[in-house]
């Protein structure tokens, strides 16, 4: 250990280096002569057929949307002050026609790491037309949950149906909890 006490790190030091590391780390690829593309679409691709297999419900889900963005992993960290990234596709008629990265800050009693992927099924035209315009779209509490964090049961009731945006949450992995897609910023971004 150190004797000098400005060479110290303490944990919450400990904890902004490594969200300013993980920050840096996601704007340093501009995907300039890279595959990313390919390999988030193989991503997509898998976790639109896990998501199929588990809750066969989404697929009528998914003929019933304008588009989908699918976020095949979002890995989400805390002690305290916490934070989470992941990159995916938006598809349209079973397309990717934009990448996407997602971002999230939290401050607060938390502790954990957990890993979960996500689709996000917009059901109207003006809602998948919002989300492409905005320059950094952030899910609220206007989303409205198909099934449980446990994944029990989809809902598939009119008064869910009508709502703008629905949110398939699934594949948890991981000791965090009170995990929820509100404050969840998406970005555009070149793969």
């Amino acid at each position: 250990m150190s004797k000098n006490p400005d060479l110290r790190l303490t944990r919450r030091g400990f904890a902004l280096s490594a969200l300013a590391g993980l920050s840096v780390t996601a704007a340093c690829s501009n995907g300039v002569g890279s595959n990313n593309g390919a390999k988030i679409d193989a991503r997509v691709d898998a976790t639109l057929n896990q998501m199929y297999a588990t809750y066969p419900n989404t697929v009528g889900l998914a003929q019933k949307a304008n588009g989908m963005l699918v976020m095949p992993l979002v890995t989400e960290a805390g002690f305290w002050v916490g934070g989470g990234y992941g990159r995916g596709a938006l598809r349209v008629n079973g397309v990717s026609v934009d990448y996407y990265s997602t971002a999230k800050a939290s401050a607060g009693l938390q502790i954990g790491v957990q890993q979960y992927a996500h689709v996000l099924f917009f059901m109207t035209e003006a809602a998948l037309a919002d989300f492409r315009r905005s320059s950094g779209w952030v899910a609220g509490g206007d989303v409205e949950y198909v099934f449980s964090d446990k994944g029990d049961s989809i809902a598939t009731d009119t008064t869910t149906l009508r709502s703008p945006v629905l949110a398939a949450v699934f594949g948890r992995a991981g000791l965090r909890i009170g995990a929820t897609l509100e404050g969840i910023k998406y970005t555009r971004i070149i793969p």
